[in-house]
């Protein structure tokens, strides 16, 4: 996915459930998982954070 102003190796934040509806639409971000709050896995499976961790 583009958008405008990003370029390869931008970090950004994204809120757990648009992670997780990224995830469920089979185009999840990678995560930088030492940067992720705990409370993401309030709604994340850590199982799932952890296939895209980097």
């Amino acid at each position: 996915m583009q958008f405008p102003g990003l370029k390869a190796g931008d970090r950004w934040c994204l809120c757990a459930i648009r992670w997780l509806h990224a995830y469920e639409a089979g185009v999840a971000p990678k995560v930088n998982l030492e940067a992720t709050h705990e409370k993401a896995l309030e709604v994340i499976p850590l199982t799932y954070l952890e296939k895209f961790g980097i």
